[in-house]
């Protein structure tokens, strides 16, 4: 009996696609016509009704295989006499330490590379008794990744895992930033260990980590793939392909096969939201970014960026990409757009490219700096990078437009710089004279009376259509905005003899005057 509608005919089951639930309905409940989740909700809401069931959320921790027969690795304190019993090492005998090896390839056999460092395997029980054995597999990398964040806080302490006071003062972590990929493996397993830590009473909070931001990945270059006829060599529109496996194309229609053929970047060109071949607009090509990859060969060495334009630029454009959350593909180009920035910002600073002055810095330029300072701060704390970067690349932009550039101005711009672009930062702010690094200074303080605007642009539309903009005080009240926006020049050229029947005032965005 199917349950899920929307197979189409012909289909092959099982069906797995989405649609509503059909032929699902018993005494007192029916979820036909729902969707799956839908349908899963109504269903736990029907059973708490009745107090016959409740909504629960089950983790599972995977078996966790936690031997490695491999050298590098914490050694277990284990040991075994003569009747092969395990027997552990006392406290007051650890830590058991890897011996010193020249090589620690493996070793030929089921065991691992320790085994065949008969020296260090070869030792006594704990009281002596008797000739031991040594445990010769080692722990995984879990073993310390799970609690690193504890131990860099007390590294040298040889009592206990970390000291009680210095684990008051710093934990929890405040932000946890990885991939979404350590979400099933580390940090299932690093607030495992927590809980446990917690419950012998090492730490004082149940949760190691107070945020997470997952950041998305970072995908090869944008690939290019044409199609076309393998008997006569006609090129095929992409839209009328379809994959079936991976990188296997077939015709939509038919499933008749296709030669695919990658093309370079320079042999296509942006149409709407996808590429055509630049030689024939008609021919939509397949273009997409996928994982990197040795074996694909869309590997970007961050070293080769590096010594064409930079490590600020490389690091620059990194978090100007987009969303820290979102995945997005690599483009040279774009480098140098934030490269380019660099430049600017060293042409305006050091170059004189707006002459600089000691001199007070005038509102206007202390208006765009605090605005700036506002919103670096505001973004970098939300992790917003991409728009924090905006910012700057926007002060710079208003700052090429002045007559100078105000030693007042120039300093905090810098100091906003630093955190993204750290080199050149550390360049500028010794040749403005300051012997200590950036880093030490204090971060810039807004000054909210900079923030406040006086006047606003409004923008006047006759019948729907922008025919002017003033330049009205903030907080105008809408007769006076009325009577300035009836009274422009450019305005009379559309009102004059006729009637305004209607006024429209969206205060500080717009105003629309509907005539006849």
């Amino acid at each position: 009996v199917e349950v899920v509608g929307g197979r189409g005919e012909g289909e092959e089951l099982p069906y797995t696609g989405d649609g509503e639930l059909i032929n699902s309905e018993c005494e007192g409940l029916s979820i036909n016509g729902l969707t799956v989740a839908d349908a899963k909700a109504k269903t736990v809401s029907f059973l708490e009704g009745k107090g016959a069931g409740s909504l629960k959320t089950n983790y599972k921790l995977r078996d966790w295989l936690f031997s490695r027969q491999r050298y590098w690795g914490e050694p277990f304190p284990i040991v075994f006499g003569k009747d092969n019993k395990p027997v552990p090492v006392p406290t007051d005998q650890l830590p058991v330490t890897l011996p010193e090896v020249e090589s620690y390839q493996p070793s030929g056999t089921t065991e691992g590379p320790l085994s065949t460092v008969d020296e260090w395997v070869q030792t006594t029980l704990p009281d002596g008794s008797g000739p031991a054995r040594r445990e010769t597999n080692t722990m995984p990398q879990w073993a310390g990744s799970c609690w690193y964040y504890l131990r860099f806080l007390d590294p040298d302490n040889a009592g206990a895992p970390i000291d009680p006071e210095v684990e008051k003062y710093w934990m929890p972590v405040d932000l946890y930033l990885g991939g979404a990929e350590h979400a099933v493996l580390h940090l299932l397993y690093a607030r495992f260990w927590h809980k446990v830590l917690y419950d012998c009473g090492v730490v004082h909070t149940k949760e190691p980590f107070q945020r997470l931001v997952n950041q998305g990945l970072i995908l090869g270059p944008m690939e290019h793939t044409v199609f076309s006829d393998p008997e006569n060599g006609d090129k095929i529109t992409a839209k009328d392909v379809k994959e079936e496996g991976a990188n296997n194309f077939v015709r939509k229609k038919g499933g008749g096969a296709v030669v695919a053929e990658s093309v370079p970047e320079t042999d296509v060109k942006k149409k709407g939201e996808g590429f055509v071949l630049e030689s024939d607009p008609a021919i939509k090509v397949l273009s997409r970014s996928v994982k990197m990859s040795k074996s694909r060969g869309n590997v970007v060495n961050p070293d080769d960026v590096i010594s064409s334009v930079g490590a600020d630029s490389l690091r620059l454009y990194l978090m100007f990409m987009g969303p820290l959350e979102q995945v997005k593909p690599w483009n040279i180009n774009g480098v140098d757009g934030v490269h380019r920035f660099l430049n600017r910002v060293w042409r305006l600073l050091v170059e004189g490219a707006v002459p600089p002055t000691d001199g007070a810095a005038t509102k206007e330029q202390l208006q765009v700096l605090h605005k700036t300072i506002k919103r670096v701060t505001d973004d970098t704390e939300r992790l917003s990078f991409n728009t924090a970067i905006a910012a700057m690349m926007e002060m710079v932009n208003a700052a090429y437009k002045w007559d100078a550039m105000p030693r007042e101005v120039a300093l905090p711009f810098v100091q906003l710089l630093n955190p993204y672009a750290p080199h050149i930062a550390e360049e500028l702010w010794e040749r403005f004279g300051h012997d200590e690094s950036v880093c030490l200074s204090t971060w810039p303080e807004v000054k909210e009376e900079y923030l406040v605007q006086e006047s606003v642009t409004v923008p006047v539309q006759v019948n729907g259509k922008v025919r002017a903009k003033i330049e009205v005080p903030a907080d105008a009240p809408e007769d006076e905005v009325m009577s300035l926006a009836e009274g422009n020049e450019q305005v009379l050229k559309w009102t004059e003899g006729k009637t305004v029947v209607k006024r429209i005032y969206v205060p500080g965005k717009i105003c629309n005057l509907v005539v006849k």
